[in-house]
């Protein structure tokens, strides 16, 4: 396998913690690229020693804008496929290798349908996209994708979707769609939701903001 045909992008905000582990974990699948969203803690530094490529955000841009950047840098490095991963440990690597499969067997993206949900916003957000797009677990924060269906776009997202633009995108224009079921780990640290009330608002929003603006 080309490793170096493989961006995996992880969006992190003091992740001090899992960050080495999580970017050695993944090294022999892909390119590591760690997005250091602003972090107070020594994140990026470790993300580097660990062996990944560093975006730093001088400030906290929020998970979406960490997405942004993240896939800018796999684009500019010209990986076939773009692999997202959160930092907080939730995501076995070992899981790396069957999004990979997945993508080569002629999928375009490939969507991680986790084992469990912590609100009642994200069982919304998917009884919505399943109901109309077939997509069971848009909030996960594991998926796969080819980079020329982020190129065809232009961006990952535009409008705070919580990582679910392209995916929708890619539904609404024909590419193909796999889903891959998982089991989710324990977290390390705070969600990047934030508390359970603002958490759901967040959701909630990029829900409504993804039916009015996805025609």
């Amino acid at each position: 396998m080309d490793r170096y045909r493989v961006g995996i992008v992880i969006p992190a905000l003091n992740e001090s913690l899992t960050i080495s582990g999580i970017v050695e974990a993944v090294r022999k699948y892909g390119i590591p690229i760690v997005v250091d969203d602003g972090s107070s803690d020594n994140t990026g530094e470790l993300a580097t020693k660990a062996g990944a490529i560093v975006v730093v955000h001088d400030k906290n841009r929020g998970y979406d804008a960490a997405l942004n950047s993240g896939f800018k840098k796999a684009s500019e490095l010209d990986t076939q496929i773009i692999i997202t991963v959160d930092a907080d440990g939730q995501h076995d690597p070992l899981l790396i290798q069957k999004f990979i499969d997945a993508i080569d067997s002629d999928n375009d993206i490939v969507v991680g349908i986790r084992s469990r949900k912590q609100r009642f916003a994200e069982h919304l957000f998917a009884w919505y996209t399943c109901l109309r797009f077939e997509v069971k677990d848009p909030l996960c924060g594991m998926k796969a994708y080819r980079t020329s269906v982020y190129k065809a776009l232009g961006h990952f997202d535009s409008y705070g979707s919580i990582g679910t633009e392209l995916t929708i995108y890619a539904v609404i224009k024909g590419y193909r769609v796999g889903q891959i079921n998982f089991n989710v780990r324990e977290r390390s640290g705070q969600s990047r939701f934030g508390e359970m009330l603002s958490g759901n608002y967040k959701i909630i929003r990029a829900m409504l903001l993804s039916i009015w603006l996805v025609k």
